[in-house]
């Protein structure tokens, strides 16, 4: 009986210890999703603003305090990744203005906001010199926004297209406006997990286009706190399914163009976005001769390939670009 007793009384401390410890383990893992939602809220609401991102630079601020090199993200490209393509572009862009990003809002692509948030920074630093940068899709944007800045008034001294569809019928997949253009249009979104899962798939179809290191980077990126929005993604997908370019012809005034691209690009097609925007903007386009040849992935990856991409934006603002020597432009009447 006392065998029994004892027994019992090691198996209650044995429940007890191991309760505690579950105890422990459980809060632990609780707290830790608490923090991570707490984290994830306060990150996303943070994002709810268009924003624009300056890459500090000390020694361009001296040289070029009143001008901007701006970046207009790709697709499903995050404000961090934004800055890290801008960084991997600093050695030469910084030879000409300062560096910022165009954060777009979580709450949708809102291309309104975007004009009006260009507008206010433009009033807010003085600035007199422009110089857009578009990657990928937001080639789209950036010739949008430097039409409407014009006749605001302000106009844009370059843009640089950086593998940028003209429009919806250069991207090679066209199911992307078949399901999620059709499904933001009705007012469904997509959850961010399902997301993550139909991209992850997405990249190891396109593997050749880039490392497995990058596949997993990207997709993870997808996956956490700091990607963007389904909605910011549907909605960009909504905003080139319905891009005309015709539109800006008139609007652009003496903006230059430059278009660069890859003919092994894999997400646009090289061949009919060179020739659409040479087509559709023929008093701004300047040339469409530069190749991101070598880079990998294929399509609009400075951040992978900075070598390669300062050099073409090297020899750009030699031929298109001179060096600031004084004044700005003043609002045209």
């Amino acid at each position: 009986m006392k065998h029994d007793d004892g027994l019992a009384l090691q198996q209650a401390r044995g429940f007890r210890e191991s309760s505690r410890r579950s105890f422990l383990i459980g809060s632990a893992a609780a707290t830790l999703v608490t923090a991570d939602l707490a984290f994830t809220r306060v990150i996303q609401s943070q994002r709810e603003q268009t924003r624009i991102l300056p890459l500090d630079d000390d020694r361009a601020r001296a040289r070029f305090p009143n001008d901007r090199w701006v970046l207009f993200p790709g697709y499903k490209t995050s404000w961090e990744e934004g800055l890290w393509i801008l960084n991997s572009l600093r050695p030469t862009l910084s030879r000409r203005a300062q560096m910022a990003v165009m954060g777009y809002s979580n709450r949708g692509l809102d291309i309104n906001n975007v004009v009006a948030t260009m507008n206010r920074y433009v009033e807010n630093f003085r600035l007199e010199r422009l110089y857009f940068y578009g990657h990928s899709f937001g080639g789209m944007v950036a010739v949008e926004v430097a039409a409407r800045l014009r006749d605001r008034g302000i106009p844009v001294e370059l843009v640089l297209l950086d593998s940028s569809p003209s429009s919806r019928f250069d991207v090679q997949d066209q199911r992307m406006f078949d399901g999620v253009v059709l499904l933001y249009e009705a007012g469904v979104r997509v959850p961010i997990s399902v997301r993550g899962t139909y991209e992850l798939g997405e990249r190891i179809v396109h593997k050749n286009e880039r490392s497995w290191r990058q596949i997993v980077d990207q997709t993870l990126e997808q996956l956490s706190p700091l990607a963007p929005s389904s909605e910011l993604i549907q909605s960009e997908s909504s905003y080139i399914y319905h891009f005309d370019v015709t539109r800006f012809r008139l609007s652009l005034g003496d903006t230059k163009v430059v278009f660069t691209g890859s003919p092994d690009d894999g997400v646009v097609n090289y061949r009919t976005a060179r020739a659409g925007w040479e087509r559709e903007l023929p008093d701004n386009i300047v040339s469409v001769d530069y190749v991101t040849e070598g880079a990998l992935p294929a399509h609009a990856s400075p951040q992978w390939n900075p070598g390669i991409y300062q050099g073409i934006i090297s020899a750009v603002q030699r031929d298109y670009v001179p060096v600031p020597r004084g004044g700005g432009w003043k609002r045209i009447s």
